[in-house]
Order: structure tokens, then C-alpha cells, then sequence
């Protein structure tokens, strides 16, 4: 895969692979922690978890939820070459499930009044990428 930075000389975008197995389960109604339980890496099932309990009102464990699928995310887009910072496009849905986690990690550090970490989350999905922010609200 050739590597290019973008206009302004910063890091090329991070497309993760497509691991279409966890996405298809979930879509087809297979309960998220069996898809986590069966794809432990997959930072899509971890973000499902984690809106399910927040919708649910279980704020400390989608916290949690959403904190696994962060770093599982983390360790896949290292494993991309991502270096720490630079685009993670939404456009690229294998992209979407660490979204969703930083996101969701976001907005249960909100609820919890852990201020720094929703700052911090909420400044890290909107510098990956504008159209998640936007799109995830």
C-alpha cells in the first residue's frame, strides 16, 4: 500500500481492515457480548455495549464498555502505522467501531463528571475525524 501525507504535510489517514464477521453478526441481531465474548478485539462490539448500557442507564459500565473498545481500537490502529495522531476516517466503516468507542468513552466520562477525559475524547474523535464527531454528535 503506497503511503501519502495529506496537502499540508501531516500523516496519511489510518484505514483499519475490514474485519466483516463482528459487523455482520451485530447487523444481524446477535447479541453484542457474544460478539465480544467471540471477538474480543473488535472495538465495534465493545462501542455497541457501550451504547446499550448507556441507553440503558448503566453509565459506570458503558464507561467501562467503552474504554475496552478504545484501546482495543488503539492497538489495531497502531498496528496500521498510525503514530499517535492523524486522520482516522469515518468514510472507511472499518474505522467506525474505534469511533464509536472514543465517542462513547466521551460521553460516559460526561455523564460521570470526569471533565478532563470527556475534553480529552471529545478533542481526539473530532481530530481524527470531523465527519465522526459530527455524524456520532
Amino acid at each position: 500500500m503506497a503511503i501519502h501525507k495529506d496537502l499540508l504535510g501531516g500523516p496519511p489517514p489510518t484505514h483499519l481492515p475490514d474485519d466483516p464477521e463482528p459487523r455482520e453478526l451485530l447487523a444481524n441481531g446477535t447479541a453484542p457480548a457474544d460478539v465480544a465474548a467471540k471477538y474480543p478485539t473488535s472495538s465495534l462490539a465493545w462501542a455497541q455495549l457501550a451504547d446499550d448500557a448507556f441507553e440503558n442507564g448503566r453509565v459506570v459500565e458503558s464507561y467501562a464498555y467503552a474504554r475496552t473498545g478504545y484501546h482495543r481500537g488503539l492497538d489495531s490502529l497502531r498496528r496500521s502505522g498510525w503514530k499517535g495522531h492523524g486522520p482516522v476516517p469515518w468514510e472507511h466503516e472499518p474505522n467506525r467501531g474505534f469511533l464509536r468507542a472514543l465517542h462513547a468513552l466521551a460521553r460516559s466520562a460526561h455523564a460521570i463528571g470526569e471533565h478532563e477525559e470527556y475534553e480529552r475524547c471529545s478533542v481526539f474523535l473530532r481530530d481524527s475525524s470531523a465527519a465522526a464527531a459530527d455524524t456520532l454528535g
